[in-house]
């Protein structure tokens, strides 16, 4: 049902309900919702029950009055009210008014399913944010499939959106590809009785040691161009070069994977712009550190930590969390009062020390800021066994792996499967992605069964017509012919697109858009093997046309959402 004649029902059922409010204090909220069995009808409605108690009256008596007024009203949306069980309220609406979904969809077209839901309100999204010591493997995929359809899931209510990826380019990691990579500029390699314990053994480190002697040239986003000085002892210039490099790379596995972002921030500048040593005056100035066997100490636990958390080691390096804080800080700063962090559950810890600390620096901050979406592991599944390692990588697969692999080498394809793939189940569950089904033309591979779907009504379309802007005038046929049952499941469907989207943003689960997609496929997939379009009975055939319409149009919206493509041909 679309969301204004909802909307309509409600406030025919506010009116139905004021006289049997007068003289009361009652303000009751009106829930409608969807019955289990479709034999009961469209609309539930508990407020019978509800209000009975408090008004010491029966709920069948209660209900009769409602259903009695709301006949009165005679509002041609609503077909039937009938009264089941001990006072549910079961409405169903006008055929016409189920079929009005195609022309809302064909006269909004790419805008059907937006809202303004969050218009003057900036959010920032920050997801992937991989260390620039290796490619993108596969959990940064998942993140990146699930912080950018999230971001476009606010952009379509209305927010204002950046989605920010943020560099951790300092700390030992870093250090350590350095060593690694000045290693393999020496001629060491793993194994060797002079390769770092801590070193990065992946291909990768080789090919970077290589340019790094070659005196190569390198840029990424949001940086300058650095030229590899080649002198092998030279750490900074080897550091510098390699995380250049990286980045490098990882900008065109994102690029590959379809991913964008607004806005790149450092690590490194936190503390060359002195936000983190700032950050941590001001929780000593606020009296919530402590000094205790050469440390500085965050008291976490006054901010329901199960401990409290050391800031300052003892040998003058900070913890992972501080720089998080002051990171944090800026975004508030920056004016975002909603940031959302993708990231792997393996963070979980890290949530409580970072709102601790936002908490306890006192400068207004909300509590509970900033919100997470953590995700569980993805085992990678091909010809029938688990891949654990990439030779390239030396130790995961990546990104890059998931997309060569799934598209046979048709880059496109490739990204289409494992974006849908890697939102098509809830974040905080484990997921098989299994290479043989991204691969497999069948029901069995999600992605293929809806974009086939898309292709069978682009195939039917042109059967009537190769001219597609003939088929704007689809919009005002008269849809009155749409009462087949397989048709009354797909406008059904239809309707319910922006709904689904609206609690896909509550639950900040982009999944929910992948179910959808799915099921809707599955409507249009039984309908069309139920019914035939191109019939004879031309008030028939244009209704379905636009009916069909109408479906790709939706499956358009969903699929551009989550960054796949929609092709016209399978």
């Amino acid at each position: 049902m679309l969301a204004e004649q909802k909307q309509e029902i409600l406030n025919l059922l506010k009116n139905a309900i004021a006289p049997i409010l007068e003289g009361s204090d009652l303000t009751p909220s009106i829930l409608l919702e969807r019955p289990r069995d479709p034999a009961h009808g469209d609309i539930a409605c508990n407020i019978a029950m509800q209000i009975a108690k408090p008004l010491r009256k029966n709920p069948r008596e209660i209900a009769n009055t409602i259903v009695t007024n709301l006949q009165a009203l005679n509002n041609p949306l609503i077909a039937t009210v009938e009264i089941a069980g001990p006072g549910f309220i079961n409405i169903r609406v006008a055929t016409a008014a189920k079929q009005a979904v195609v022309k809302t969809v064909l006269q909004q077209a790419a805008n059907y399913g937006k809202s303004q839901r969050g218009v003057g309100q900036k959010v920032v999204v920050e997801f992937v944010s991989a260390n620039p010591t290796g490619p993108l493997h596969v959990g940064h995929g998942r993140q990146g499939a699930l912080g950018d359809a999230l971001a476009a899931l606010l952009d379509v209510q209305g927010y204002d959106v950046t989605r920010e990826f943020y560099y951790n380019d300092a700390g030992v990691q870093i250090g350590n590809l350095a060593l690694s990579v000045q290693a393999r500029a020496k001629g060491h390699a793993p194994g060797d009785a002079a390769w770092p314990e801590s070193a990065y053994n992946g291909d990768y480190i080789a090919e970077i040691a290589r340019d790094f002697l070659d005196k190569k040239t390198v840029s990424a986003s949001n940086g300058s161009p650095v030229t590899a000085s080649g002198d092998v002892d030279d750490i900074n210039s080897i550091r510098e070069f390699s995380v250049t490099y990286l980045r490098r790379e990882q900008d065109s596995d994102l690029q590959a994977f379809g991913v964008k972002f607004d806005h790149y921030y450092l690590e490194s500048s936190l503390y060359t712009d002195g936000k983190v040593e700032s950050t941590v005056k001001a929780l000593t100035a606020a009296g919530k550190t402590y000094e205790q066997d050469g440390a500085l100490w965050l008291r976490t636990t006054e901010y329901g930590d199960d401990k409290d958390r050391v800031m300052k080691k003892s040998d003058g390096t900070y913890t992972y969390f501080v720089p998080d804080v002051a990171y944090h800080v800026t975004k508030w700063e920056r004016g975002y009062r909603q940031a959302i962090n993708i990231q792997g559950s393996d963070h979980h810890g890290t949530i409580a020390r970072v709102r601790a600390g936002l908490q306890a620096l006192n400068v207004g901050i909300t509590q509970g800021y900033p919100d997470y979406v953590l995700h569980k592991m993805v085992t990678v599944m091909k010809d029938g066994e688990e891949v654990k390692i990439s030779k390239r990588a030396g130790s995961y697969v990546t990104v890059r792996d998931l997309i060569d692999w799934s598209g046979n080498g048709d880059v496109v394809k490739g990204r289409d499967a494992v974006r849908f793939f890697l939102i098509s189940r809830k974040a905080d569950t484990e997921f098989v992605f299994d290479v043989d089904v991204a691969l497999a033309q069948s029901d069995e591979n999600p992605v293929y069964y809806v974009q086939y779907a898309h292709a069978r009504i682009c195939s039917v379309l042109a059967q009537y017509s190769t001219d597609e802007a003939g088929f704007a005038g689809l919009v005002n046929v008269d849809l009155s012919p749409l009462v087949a049952p397989r048709e009354a499941t797909l406008l059904a469907k239809l309707a319910e697109y922006p709904e689904a989207l609206e609690r896909a943003l509550d639950e900040l689960g982009p999944h929910q858009v992948a179910f959808y997609l799915r099921d809707l496929a599955g409507e249009l997939h039984s309908y069309y093997n139920a019914e035939r379009v191109l019939v004879d009975d031309e008030a028939t055939k244009m209704a379905r046309l636009a009916l069909m319409l109408a479906t790709r149009q939706v499956i358009r919206n969903g699929l551009s959402l989550i960054g796949v493509s929609a092709p016209n041909k399978m």
